[in-house]
C-alpha cells in the first residue's frame, strides 16, 4: 500500500501575483509529477482526485486571483497566457518537467496556452472540458452568453452573475440569435444572494468568463508538438458549452475525445459541496495517463 505524504504548501512569486501550491510526495518517483488544476477552481478542488494517485507525487495550485494566490492588483484581468506563464514557471520551480497534467475547465484552457508555448513542460495532457466558446459553430451567440455573465456581474453583483453564470453553463445545444439578450434568472432561484456587496474581484465572473470562454488556441503550435494531448468530455454534460468545447477542440486536433464518468465535475468528492463519481473519474484518469 502506497502513502502520500500530507501536503506542503508553498509560495512562489511571479509578475503580479503570489502564486500558492501543494506538494503531496508519493511513490518511487519514477512516474511524472501529477499536476492537477483548474480555473478558476483551486487546490482545494482536487483532494478526493488526488488522493487516488497516492503512488505519485501530486502538484496542485490556486490561480492567480483565487484563494491563496493573491495578485498586485485585485482588479486585473487574468489571461490563458499568463496562466500559462504561471504553470510554466511552477513547473520550472519544482523542477518537474515533463509532467502530466490533468486540467478542468478553465484549467483545460490555461494548459492548452501552456503546451503551444511550453511543450517540453508537458508529458501527457488530459484536458477535460474546455469552455471555448470561441471554436463552436455557434461561436458568435455563445461568446455573446459569456459576456452576458459578465455584464450581469458589472452591473448587479456575485449573486446575481452567479444565477446567470448557472442559467447559460447549464443551457443543452447551440445558443439561439437573441440568448445573450434574456435577463439574468432571479438569483433566489439558485439560492444566491440577491444583495449587492459592491466588491468586482471574482476572478470567474470578472475575468475569466470573456478571457477565457473568448481564448483561440494555436492548433497549428498543439498539433505540432511532441505532448500527447487527451481531450476530456462528460458523459453527464453532452450538450452544455464545456463539453461542446471539449469535441470542438478535439475536432481541430484530428482526434475522439475520451468520455469521463459524470459531468464537468465528475472528480470532485464533496469540495464546494459537489460531488460527483470521483472513484470511477480516477480510474479513468488512470487508465488514460498508463496508455501513454
Amino acid at each position: 500500500m502506497t502513502t502520500m505524504t500530507e501536503p506542503t504548501t508553498r509560495t512562489l512569486d511571479v509578475p503580479g501575483a503570489v502564486l500558492t501550491y501543494d506538494v503531496r510526495r508519493g511513490g518511487s518517483g519514477d512516474a511524472p509529477v501529477l499536476f492537477l488544476i483548474g480555473s478558476p477552481m483551486g487546490a482545494a478542488g482536487f483532494g478526493t482526485l488526488a488522493g487516488h494517485f497516492s503512488d505519485r507525487t501530486v502538484m496542485t495550485y490556486d490561480p492567480r486571483g483565487v484563494e491563496r494566490s493573491e495578485k498586485t492588483d485585485p482588479m486585473s484581468r487574468a489571461t490563458p497566457d499568463d496562466h500559462a506563464d504561471d504553470l510554466h514557471r511552477l513547473i520550472q520551480e519544482l523542477g518537474a518537467g515533463p509532467v502530466d497534467l490533468f486540467a478542468s475547465s478553465g484549467g483545460a484552457v490555461n494548459a492548452l496556452a501552456l503546451v503551444s508555448r511550453h511543450p517540453d513542460d508537458v508529458r501527457t495532457l488530459v484536458a477535460h472540458e474546455p469552455p471555448l466558446a470561441s471554436i463552436l459553430p455557434d461561436r458568435e451567440n455563445a461568446m455573446a452568453a459569456a459576456r452576458a455573465i459578465h455584464e450581469t456581474y458589472n452591473r448587479s453583483g456575485w449573486g446575481t452573475g452567479m444565477a446567470h453564470f448557472i442559467a447559460v453553463v447549464s443551457h443543452k445545444g447551440e445558443f439561439p440569435d437573441d440568448y445573450a439578450q434574456e435577463p439574468a434568472p432571479d438569483p433566489q432561484m439558485f439560492g444566491m444572494p440577491t444583495e449587492d456587496d459592491g466588491s468586482r474581484t471574482d476572478m470567474m465572473l470578472g475575468s475569466n468568463m470573456v478571457t477565457c470562454t473568448h481564448y483561440e488556441p494555436d492548433f497549428d503550435a498543439l498539433r505540432a508538438a511532441t505532448t500527447r494531448i487527451v481531450i476530456g468530455a462528460g458523459a453527464e454534460s453532452e450538450g452544455e458549452m464545456a463539453c461542446r468545447g471539449a469535441f470542438a477542440v478535439a475536432e481541430r486536433l484530428g482526434t475522439e475525445p475520451v468520455i469521463f464518468p459524470s459531468g464537468h465535475g465528475g472528480f470532485l468528492g464533496g469540495e464546494y459541496g459537489q460531488t460527483g463519481d470521483p472513484d470511477a473519474f480516477a480510474a479513468k484518469l488512470r487508465q488514460v495517463l498508463t496508455e501513454a
